[in-house]
């Protein structure tokens, strides 16, 4: 019996913290996603600014949760980053709105709302945890690995490696 052929450059599996976050990124998707389409759907008349702003929250942790399973890429990489920092200012913004200008969310809250009060301030919480696992090197340095794999592929003339759609879980 032979081994599986087993490529140098191909990602390794997302473990620890990461597949943690990850899991709780989809789990916010499919929350968020679920809560913007019953509201959107059964009387978005009524607080179209808070089920729009649900919506918004629904596609970001949907971007989020997609860009931290490729986080291996730059290209989503850094999507990742980007994804997280509009997620924190949106619940920093609303959460903050919530509070200050409650007649804006009168009739119905937001994912957002209260700091993701009622998702336990999971929202809250989950950016800052997501930017820390980013910036201690969460995908980025298998990454740069792939990308230093590609390189030097290119020289020794053997053609790219493939990245695209490739993945760490």
């Amino acid at each position: 019996m032979t081994a599986p052929h087993t490529d140098a450059a191909a990602p390794t599996r997302m473990t620890g913290i990461g597949r943690v976050l990850v899991v709780v990124y989809a789990v916010m998707a499919l929350a968020a996603t679920g809560r913007s389409f019953v509201q959107i759907v059964q009387d978005f008349a009524a607080a179209p600014l808070a089920y729009t702003l649900s919506a918004a929250a629904a596609v970001v942790y949907v971007l989020a949760t997609v860009a931290l399973v490729k986080s291996d890429s730059r290209r989503w990489y850094l999507v990742a980053w980007v994804a997280i920092c509009f997620e924190l200012a949106g619940v920093l913004i609303v959460g903050t709105l919530s509070l200050t200008h409650p007649e804006l969310f009168l009739h119905d809250a937001t994912v957002w709302s209260g700091y993701g009060f009622g998702y336990f301030w999971v929202p809250l919480v989950l950016p800052f945890v997501g930017l820390w696992w980013l910036r201690s090197g969460g995908g980025r340095e298998r990454a740069e690995e792939v990308d230093a794999a590609a390189a030097a592929s290119d020289q020794a003339g053997l053609g790219a490696v493939r990245t695209e759609g490739s993945s760490s879980w």
